[in-house]
């Protein structure tokens, strides 16, 4: 019997529930120096000055340094004119900026230095509205001339809503969040026998060690990255930032082991923020409920200098049109830079921002031709029978049964019997005429995305080892999801072996020699296929290995999984054990028994499902209650259910805190409003029902498996089902819009606009 499929433990807990993990942090570097950064208290200004002669001379200081000290080129591949410098290079444009970094023999030493350190700023104008930065009266780079860092698309044709009855058009908000991994940013770098090697708290060591390679002018070879546990990176982490390079630099100068790791504050102003997108959406069509036109226009913050955040938007584009069969689409976007912290892929990149605006629209259309927005939805979801279906943006989707997932979300939820519940408490009190405080409020989402949208393979290898015990090498580099148990599944699946036999090798880039790291929701669909496929290899060389040790036809040999034995059809009474034929393939060739493949890139996959919520807001303080949240997902076959359900658990707790109560802010001058958590609303259990979980299983096509992302799934649907939620307990009280987050302040003054008769912002035309 196949283990796929079944709800197997997860192998990696022992360890984390009992003697902890090993993070870059943990690791005992003899003779270590530790790197403290002097940050930029500005938003934006000129550097006139830097006096470091205090802290050069300061107890415990090795070495202080300034742009001037570490001159390579800077980072960045989006906009060569809007590059950052690994230290600031005469002007800069985010609090929080480093400036110099100081090398000293504890932290401590390093801290007391850095009070030391006297710059000399000339402020200068900040912007952090990205709809001012387009007005480019505040430009972050003078030579430039502009604060656009990257230009998608026109804002598209009036035929677009030809002809529509309805057309409604809303302004929407998808606020700035901060990632707040538990583990903060952490590095570390030693000479090895003439080599760097670098201890890297990433998602990918293999694009680590290219990136320290280009950065630093070595060769790849020269460069060995380490990636021991990750605390976390939900995509921030998927790429190096300036801190990394500079103190691998500090490394191979001083000849000595350097470390650092950063505070949480630090964290919340250098760790990539996620988001951060203006959104203008346009939806029409007829009064039946059928969508004919939907435009998405874009203004996407990218921070202060135009990197990975500039580019999100090309995701949001593909996904633009979501579940929907929509005649018509379009899209615009242009990413301005700001004087904030950079933003960077955050849990969906560009994908939740695209799910987050069609479903509020849909919300918005429902609500102008007055159908109810299930209905709405059901109306327009693409056919089962369509697939595979290439959307108007020009997206071709692989698989899906929308309709599907969509009425078992709202057969699990009880929907029905929900906007009973809800029509009973909008009812006035008989005897004092007042509505309830209490409402409810009902929120669909139906989303589809997109997984590995990037191109590119990945390695995976199986090999049996003498003693019978299996040693899989993968490029992917877990940080949470589970992969260890996941592809100890699969080659105990093809090969019959047990789970507690298979070791799973990762994260260091001299033991797997190439990988695409973990992200954009890829790993099983690309490392779990080369893995499975390496293990299906690994079961034919022993084939025809046993074959020559029975002295019989290679297609005669059978493999018996229930014992992990391989024997000739009819014959089970002679066999040979993984161990036995382990150490055969030493002894006749001198090699052993394994297969190493790159598994080639099949084209991305679309996992889709609907998400419903329910929502109680009190009327009289404006605070929110998530008080269940039903999530159904479709990730094509689904290899193990209990590591899906805690993908789906952990995006959607990111989700819904995005919709309630997460939001990085800054006042008119850049300066951080939100810089810890005692001001930035991090979500705990407490906020959080148990959330109510199913799947439908829609296979894929493009990989043996059937397999599709899931990791990203949680963050894209739970967030416009909460949305959608909080404002539909509103609607009756005159709300027609609010943005996200749904904190008690914002509830409570949309209420109060709305019954000052200001309260609605959606726009609404009638033919």
């Amino acid at each position: 019997m196949s283990i796929l499929g079944n709800r197997v433990l997860r192998r990696e807990d022992p360890k984390f529930l009992t003697s902890g993990g090993t993070y870059v942090g943990d690791l005992e570097l003899d003779g270590a120096l530790y790197v403290t950064f002097v940050r930029s208290p500005l938003a934006h200004g000129r550097i006139e000055s830097v006096d470091l002669d205090q802290a050069r001379s300061a107890a415990g200081v090795v070495g202080v340094y300034t742009h001037a000290d570490l001159p390579y080129e800077p980072m960045g591949f989006v906009n060569p004119a809007m590059r950052r410098p690994l230290l600031a290079d005469g002007v800069v444009r985010f609090v929080g900026e480093p400036v110099v970094a100081i090398v000293a023999d504890s932290p401590a030493a390093g801290a007391d230095a850095a009070e030391l350190v006297v710059v000399d700023y000339d402020p200068l104008p900040a912007v952090v509205d990205p709809e001012r930065a387009l007005e480019g009266s505040t430009l972050l780079f003078e030579d430039v001339g502009t604060n656009v860092a990257f230009d998608l698309g026109s804002p598209g044709s009036p035929e677009t809503f030809e002809g529509c009855e309805v057309v409604v058009r809303q302004r929407i908000l998808n606020q700035r969040v901060a990632p707040c991994p538990l583990e903060t940013r952490a590095a570390a770098a030693e000479m090895a026998d003439g080599r760097l090697r670098f201890y890297a708290c990433t998602q990918a060591p293999h694009d680590v060690r290219s990136s320290l390679a280009r950065e630093l002018g070595l060769e790849e070879a020269a460069v060995h990255v380490v990636s021991p546990d990750v605390g976390g990176g939900f995509g921030a982490k998927g790429s190096i930032y300036p801190e990394d390079v500079v103190v691998a630099a500090l490394a191979m100068r001083l000849e000595r082991p350097v470390r650092w790791s950063e505070t949480r504050s630090e964290s919340m102003l250098g760790l990539g923020h996620g988001r951060a997108q203006v959104q203008y959406v346009t939806i029409g069509g007829r009064r039946d409920g059928t969508i004919t036109g939907y435009r998405l226009e874009v203004v996407q913050d990218s921070g202060a200098y135009g990197d990975i955040g500039a580019v999100l938007p090309v995701m949001t584009r593909q996904m633009a049109a979501g579940v929907y069969a929509i005649a018509r689409a379009e899209f615009s976007s242009r990413s301005v830079v700001t004087n904030t912290v950079p933003t960077v892929a955050y849990r969906g990149a560009g994908r939740p921002e695209a799910a987050a605006a069609i479903e509020r629209a849909v919300d918005c259309f429902a609500a102008e031709v007055g159908i109810d927005p299930a209905e709405v939805r059901r109306r327009n979801l693409v056919p089962a029978d369509a697939f595979p279906y290439t959307t108007a943006i020009g997206t071709e989707y692989d698989s899906g049964d929308y309709q599907k997932a969509f009425e078992l979300a709202l057969e699990v939820a009880g929907y029905e019997q929900l906007r009973a519940e809800q029509a009973r408490r909008r009812r006035p009190d008989p005897a004092t005429g007042r509505l309830p405080a209490l409402q409810l409020g009902i929120g669909i989402s139906s989303y589809v995305e997109i997984t590995a949208p990037v191109a590119g393979g990945e390695f995976g290898a199986v090999e049996v080892r003498p003693d019978g015990r299996v040693v899989v090498r993968t490029g992917s580099s877990p940080h949470g999801q589970g992969h260890v148990t996941a592809w100890s599944m699969l080659v105990a699946d093809a090969m019959g072996v047990a789970l507690e036999d298979i070791e799973v090798i990762h994260g260091d880039t001299d033991v797997v020699p190439r990988g695409g790291g973990t992200g954009g929701s890829r790993s099983l669909q690309l490392a779990g296929s080369a893995v499975d496929k390496a293990a299906g290899e690994v079961v034919d060389r022993a084939r025809f290995l046993a074959a020559e040790l029975f002295e019989a036809a290679p297609e005669d040999v059978v493999l018996d999984k229930t014992l992990g034995r391989f024997h000739v059809a009819g014959s089970p009474a002679v066999s040979r054990s993984w161990a036995e034929l382990g150490a055969a393939s030493l002894e006749r060739g001198g090699s052993p028994l394994m297969a190493e493949v790159d598994f080639d890139y099949p084209g991305a996959t679309f996992p889709f499902g609907t998400h419903v919520a329910l929502v109680e807001v009190d009327t009289e303080t404006g605070k929110v209650r998530l008080l269940r949240h039903v999530a159904v997902d479709d990730a094509g076959r689904i290899l193990n259910p209990l590591l899906a359900e805690g993908q789906v658990h952990g995006g959607t707790a990111q989700g819904a805190a995005q919709a309630l109560l997460e939001e990085f802010s800054y006042d008119a001058e850049g300066n951080p409003l939100t810089a810890n958590f005692a001001d930035y609303s991090f979500i705990s259990a407490a906020e959080l029902p148990s959330f109510e979980t199913a799947f439908t299983e829609t296979p894929t096509p493009r990989n043996r498996l059937g397999v599709k992302g899931i990791g990203e799934s949680g963050s894209i649907g739970s967030t416009p089902a909460v949305h959608n939620a909080v404002c539909d307990a509103l609607s009756h009280l005159g709300v027609r819009h609010l943005d996200m987050p749904a904190t008690p302040l914002r509830v409570y003054e949309a209420m109060a606009s709305a019954a000052a008769g200001t309260g609605s912002s959606t726009n609404g035309t009638g033919a």
